[in-house]
């Protein structure tokens, strides 16, 4: 299926980038439906990661979606845009490295993917509080010293 007949189907907005990437942005709705339609064609999930547009956009969050066409020798990127404490639907069943993709995003900008199987911290000890990447996160906050497994001095 070519990419304007899933432009169509699924009513998404094309939009021109520099990389020359097809970029479309997909309601959050009807993500799912068109990630499993795609996951046919694009094999392989080669990241997600988020951009916090805080103070800038009403949505204040984009997710980013980036998927390989090993057939095709095309790259597809997808973007949803999210408000404060909108959560997308989960893609780690379709693709198993969405699990660890989606822990990193959560982790760094608090952005829950609904149906996770498993939505905790991957980078950061479970104890930190907030998410670093979000642009209202404090530059110098402290963090709570969590105990250590073995001696420094070891």
């Amino acid at each position: 299926m070519g990419l304007e007949e899933i432009e169509r189907e699924f009513s998404l907005e094309r939009i021109e980038t520099a990389d020359g990437i097809p970029t479309y942005y997909c309601e959050k709705e009807g993500l799912l439906p068109l990630m499993e339609k795609l996951k046919s064609d694009f094999e392989i999930l080669l990241d997600i990661t988020a951009v916090d547009y805080f103070g800038k956009r009403e949505k204040r969050f984009e997710v980013v979606y980036l998927l390989l066409s090993l057939s095709q020798k095309i790259r597809l990127r997808i973007k949803v845009r999210l408000g404060e404490g909108e959560k997308v639907s989960t893609l780690s069943f379709l693709w198993k490295n969405a699990n660890w993709l989606e822990r990193e995003v959560y982790d760094m900008f608090g952005i829950e993917f609904e149906g996770h199987p498993d939505l905790r911290r991957i980078l950061l000890y479970p104890e930190f509080k907030g998410h670093p990447l979000r642009k209202d996160y404090p530059l110098k906050k402290s963090q709570p010293r969590i105990k250590l497994l073995r001696s420094e001095r070891e």
